[in-house]
């Protein structure tokens, strides 16, 4: 029975360290968690998390990577290996830091390309050389984990949705996880379907490269929303942008930076004329607000969980509160999930599900013919005794932040 207190755990408990790079490229979030797995429930006990930036240069190198712009096999080369070493040397302080007992390392890496034709993703690229971690560590890392959804018909993403489905489980009316990361993902539970999950379009890309160009790199992202306080909405520029044929898709859909990006904005911008930066960014904030709103009317949630930076974002958080009046928005900090780290305990998970034979993606979400198990392992410096497989698939997500194993 769901939420039921197990007799006893059914594994030994896992110290797992979960790293990824999300689409705003400024740096590696960390998080360490012990995972015990009780019969049908996974508790998941946080040990902390860490946040460690990208040097100035490889943010510029990741930069012009990015479609649309061209780049070569060797800058790709040599961005693969420096992101695995950055990610090497995040573990190591995560090991320091965090958790000096730890199991084994995820890594998501850092995404280049989402390759979407026609509403099917036909491949996803992250970069970062797991080997680098193993060298660095000495522990088993789990990598590469989107490809194995994408190749069973999946889009590789939301991978955020089986956190968000095992933690909502039990709810007795429509709930939503929502993350605002570059781009903003929503996973719907409710008591008489199957989970949904799917990006619902920019989170903070856009505003975030439009802080970019019009401080000259001085910021890289609306520090609580202040340049978008001090704008106004602007209408043309806003329907121009709700035009966009991402939005009339019907789910399981993703999209990213390859869409998103700073020339599309621009673009947008020379349709509708002259506009103040501030009100650009005022009007980028309201999409983003707007987009997220519309999907939770779509699926009538009665309450939002929120992780993700755009958390931080005072105008945005008051944005959809004002688009969704009567619908409670909480922080995932209230469950002690920090919202700035809530992608790198939901890697954390992932890998555990993954060295213990269990699906790591949600089929209802990604749209995959079946759950699998997902990543690719690289044994340690005395290789990995993989745990027996679960007998079991978990059905509930515990976070269980006072209690010791």
């Amino acid at each position: 029975m769901i939420g039921s207190r197990p007799s006893g755990p059914t594994h030994h408990p896992t110290t797992v360290i979960g790293m990824i790079s999300g689409t705003s490229m400024d740096g590696i979030d960390v998080a360490a968690a012990r995972f015990l797995l009780h019969d049908d429930i996974v508790e998941l006990r946080p040990l902390g998390a860490i946040s460690v930036p990208y040097s100035d240069d490889l943010t510029r190198g990741l930069a012009t990577a990015l479609p649309p712009a061209e780049t070569t096999a060797e800058s790709i080369c040599r961005l693969d290996n420096e992101v695995g070493r950055a990610f090497a040397a995040a573990a190591q302080q995560a090991l320091t830091e965090l958790a000096p007992d730890a199991d084994l390392v995820v890594s998501h890496g850092q995404t280049l390309y989402h390759w979407v034709e026609e509403g099917r993703v036909l491949g996803t690229f992250q970069i970062g050389q797991p080997a680098w971690i193993t060298e660095a560590t000495g522990l088993p890392v789990v990598a590469d984990l989107r490809v194995a959804d994408v190749a069973a018909g999946g889009q590789g993403a939301p991978l955020a949705s089986v956190f968000d489905a095992l933690l909502l489980a039990g709810s007795d009316r429509p709930r939503a996880s929502l993350n605002i990361g570059g781009i903003a993902n929503i996973t719907v539970v409710s008591p008489d379907a199957d989970p949904v999950a799917y990006d619902t379009g920019p989170g903070n890309a856009l505003i975030d490269a439009a802080i970019t160009y019009f401080t000259n790199n001085a910021e890289n992202f609306d520090r609580d929303g202040a340049m978008g306080r001090a704008g106004a909405i602007q209408p043309h520029l806003l329907d121009r942008l709700l035009d966009d044929p991402y939005y009339k898709k019907p789910p399981p859909k993703t999209t990213g930076k390859e869409l998103f990006h700073l020339g599309y904005l621009l673009e947008a911008v020379a349709e509708v004329g002259d506009i103040t930066s501030e009100d650009i960014v005022a009007t980028v904030t309201a999409l983003t607000a707007l987009t997220i709103a519309d999907a939770c009317r779509t699926h009538s949630v009665e309450e939002i969980l929120v992780g993700g930076g755009g958390v931080r974002n005072s105008t945005l958080m008051g944005m959809l509160a004002a688009e969704i009046p009567g619908i409670s928005i909480r922080p995932i900090d209230d469950l002690s999930i920090p919202a700035d780290a809530k992608e790198s305990y939901f890697m954390a998970l992932i890998g555990f599900l993954t060295i213990h034979g269990l699906p790591g993606n949600l089929p209802s979400a990604t749209g995959a013919a079946r759950p699998i198990v997902l990543g690719c392992l690289l044994p340690g410096r005395n290789g990995f005794d993989l745990p027996p497989p679960a007998t079991t698939t978990p059905t509930r997500l515990r976070i269980v932040a006072d209690k010791t194993y």
